[in-house]
């Protein structure tokens, strides 16, 4: 495996960053994770942090040097975080489980294989456009996608906010899968809260990852989005993925300023799969779930007065 990646977070308008990144790889597979704490709950940081943690701990455990399985193993670390963000706040006493969005990737055998809950995004490009795109378990993103309101909604109908998919709720969460990508040299992997998404239109997005390093597009598109949510920011946080694949015998370039070129096995091309998975979510599921997580924000912010 060849690839650049570049990882950054700020803090925004918010009084603490409850975003969490990071990565880490074998000798043949890749892990990269993001989680954005919910804010309308208590300890949202510590959720995130947990989430990574144990994903990140699991993946080191299993990956020898490949992870046998890798959309098993994604939804069974996902449950494992949501059992562990459970048993944290049991520990310390809580009254309010915090809860975090995440998503996650595993890339082996020039295969990416990726998992999500609620509207942290996962975005695939290649050639200038994209290729895949994670799909927010959002009740705005439900509505879209049903075709009962229009795409120009999404970032100002009075329910864009409301997720129903989450670590750390009551219920246990619904893993959404991918179906397995292969990857091309040239394809960049964007892992981002919504602190970056909803900002900036994915046009954008889009334009920057193609036409620049990651090293360069990343920070850009940070700052872009800072510069336009303005004081009233939340935290922004993104994690790229460059995929390349060296000549044999090529000696790896020098990485550029915050940014890390990895160099380990070449591995032999993937394909591109395309698979869609039938919806693991119901209209009555939905709207349990967004009563829920509405009266769990009311408890908190009862508590935090």
């Amino acid at each position: 495996m060849r690839f650049s990646v570049y990882q950054e977070s700020h803090i925004g308008g918010r009084s603490m960053n409850q975003d969490r990144m990071g990565y880490c790889y074998t000798r043949d597979a890749l892990l990269l994770v993001l989680a954005d704490g919910m804010g309308g709950h208590p300890r949202g940081e510590v959720a995130a942090a947990i989430a990574l943690r144990t994903i990140s701990v699991l993946f080191q455990q299993q990956a020898d040097p490949y992870v046998k399985g890798p959309a098993r193993f994604l939804e069974d670390a996902c449950h494992a975080a949501h059992r562990e963000i459970h048993r944290h706040a049991s520990a310390q006493g809580w009254p309010e489980t915090p809860r975090t969005t995440i998503v996650a990737c595993v890339v082996q055998h020039n295969t990416a294989t990726w998992a999500h809950c609620g509207d942290s995004r996962l975005y695939l490009l290649r050639g200038g456009r994209i290729l895949a795109r994670t799909r927010d378990h959002s009740h705005i993103e439900k509505l879209i996608h049903g075709g009962r309101v229009p795409e120009s909604a999404r970032h100002t109908h009075p329910d864009r906010n409301k997720l129903y998919n989450c670590l750390g709720a009551q219920a246990a969460p619904k893993v959404e899968l991918s179906g397995q990508a292969g990857l091309e040299t040239g394809d960049v992997m964007l892992l981002c809260s919504d602190g970056l998404w909803a900002v900036l239109p994915e046009e954008e997005l889009v334009a920057a990852l193609s036409t620049g390093a990651v090293e360069r597009a990343v920070p850009d598109l940070l700052r872009s989005a800072l510069r336009v949510a303005g004081t009233g920011s939340d935290n922004v946080t993104g994690l790229a993925i460059a995929w390349q694949e060296a000549a044999e015998g090529r000696p790896a370039d020098a990485p550029a300023a915050g940014s890390t070129i990895v160099s380990t096995e070449s591995l032999a091309s993937g394909r591109l799969g395309t698979s869609i998975a039938a919806d693991p979510f119901d209209e009555a599921e939905i709207d349990r779930a967004i009563a829920e997580i509405r009266l769990a924000i009311e408890k908190s912010s009862q508590l935090l007065k």
